[in-house]
Order: structure tokens, then C-alpha cells, then sequence
């Protein structure tokens, strides 16, 4: 069972997360293990007081170290997580982050709040990370879109295993368009290719597209992608604004 346990002030804050979807299911079948757990009952006095003023003056308040350490602590009784702190400087997250974090058995998210949090907490900290060039009111947020996009990744999570190895920047690239019924809506019709019954045929269709979405909305992607020498021939034919019937007729 892969486990998170997400440090925070605001721990209602995941409980419609944890009853939703997928992630529902992965905890339903013992897949998943989440803990949110508030700041607060680590706190020691009668306030239960997690925050504190900025030492040298300035605006805003941090939160205390003595309750991260302690929660920490009892933690990692049981089991010593990967610890990860929400940070707008930290390691961009992306796909490949996400799945390195699926292969650990044991994530701890540090949600910051108010200007972030005492600087000793980086002790324990294994990895900064951020979401976004942005600044949220709260780490919460950004613990969301973690999980969310580790769990998925776990085996046994997504019934469907081929669907994650289609997903957009699974392989480096943007994903291609999908349709389903009826055939013809509002005069647009669904792509002749697709509905032809040809797989070959769909499958270089699709890595198409991937190659010209990635061409024209990401392009940057494709100096890191993992391409074969019929997507580099592809993708100088896209480049040429040649359609993809000329490239299956050559």
C-alpha cells in the first residue's frame, strides 16, 4: 500500500479529494492510504497556536517548526517518508517527477501557509517542489495536484493500464485528439481515419497528431522527446504543412 500523509492546517480540506474518483477507489482498495492531518494537535498550548511573527521584523507570519517536527516524528514511527515541501522556488513538477514519486512507498507533503514556513523545517525536506511560476493563499492546493497526478500512476489505481501510456507527456509529448458518437455533430464530423477500422492505419493517425500538437502548442517538448525515424519524418512533414493523407499515399 503506497501512503501519503499531507501536513496541514486546513485538513477538511482533502476530504472531498479522498471520497472522489479514483482516488476514492485506490483507498476503498487498500491501494491507497491518505492522512491528512492538522497542524494543530501537534501544537502544546491551550491556542494550539501553529504560527508565529518573522524574526528581524518584516510582514506576515511562518509557521513553527515544533509542531512539523513533531507530527514528523510520530510519522515516521511507523515508516520514514520521502518528504516533500510546497515551495514557488522548488523543483518544477512535471510527469517524470510524477512518476519517480509513484515508486516511493511513502510521501509526506509539507503544505506551507501565511509567508511559508521556519527555515529549519528544510532539515527534514527531501525535495522542493512547485506546481507553477504562481503564488497560491496555501500549499493545500498544490498537495492536490501532486497526489492526484501520483495516484493515478500507481499500478492497480486506473482500471484501464493502456490509457496512462496514451496520456499527454507520458512519452515526452502532447496527446492526440479523441472523439466519440455521433459521427456528425453540428456539421463536424468525426475524422474519416478513425472510423475506417483500420488500427494501423489510426495509430500512425494519432502519432501524427501527438507529433503536430506538439509541434504547434508545445514545441520546446520535442527537443527531449524520445522520437523514431518515422516520427522525425513525420514531424519535418508536419513542419512543411503537409497534411497526413500525403504522408500515408508516399
Amino acid at each position: 500500500m503506497k501512503r501519503f500523509s499531507v501536513l496541514t492546517i486546513f485538513p477538511e480540506f482533502f476530504e472531498g479529494f479522498k471520497n472522489t474518483g479514483i482516488v476514492s477507489r485506490a483507498i476503498k482498495n487498500n491501494i491507497v492510504q491518505l492522512d491528512a492531518i492538522n497542524l494543530r494537535d501537534y501544537a502544546t498550548d491551550k491556542h494550539k497556536t501553529v504560527d508565529d511573527v518573522v524574526y528581524g521584523g518584516g510582514p506576515g507570519m511562518l509557521l513553527k517548526p515544533e509542531p512539523i517536527f513533531r507530527a514528523y516524528e510520530e510519522i515516521s514511527k511507523k515508516s520514514k517518508p520521502y518528504v516533500l515541501i510546497t515551495e514557488p522556488w522548488g523543483r518544477k513538477f512535471d510527469q517524470k517527477f510524477a512518476q519517480e514519486l509513484s515508486e516511493k512507498d511513502h510521501i509526506m507533503i509539507i503544505c506551507g501557509r501565511y509567508e511559508g514556513v521556519d527555515e529549519r523545517v528544510k532539515s527534514i525536506v527531501d525535495e522542493e517542489v512547485s506546481i507553477g511560476d504562481f503564488v497560491l493563499s496555501g500549499g493545500e492546493p498544490a498537495a492536490l495536484v501532486i497526489m492526484d497526478a501520483v495516484i493515478r500512476l500507481i499500478p492497480g489505481v486506473v482500471g484501464d493500464e493502456d490509457s496512462l501510456r496514451v496520456d499527454s507527456f507520458s512519452d515526452g509529448l502532447l496527446g492526440y485528439p479523441n472523439y466519440t458518437r455521433p459521427a456528425v455533430y453540428k456539421g463536424m464530423e468525426v475524422p474519416e481515419v478513425l472510423r475506417s477500422g483500420n488500427h494501423q492505419l489510426i495509430a500512425k493517425w494519432r502519432r501524427w497528431k501527438q507529433l503536430e500538437n506538439t509541434y504547434k502548442k508545445r514545441p520546446e517538448l520535442l527537443e527531449k522527446a524520445n522520437l523514431s525515424e518515422e516520427d522525425k519524418k513525420m514531424l519535418d512533414m508536419i513542419k512543411k504543412n503537409i497534411e497526413f493523407e500525403k504522408f500515408i499515399n508516399k
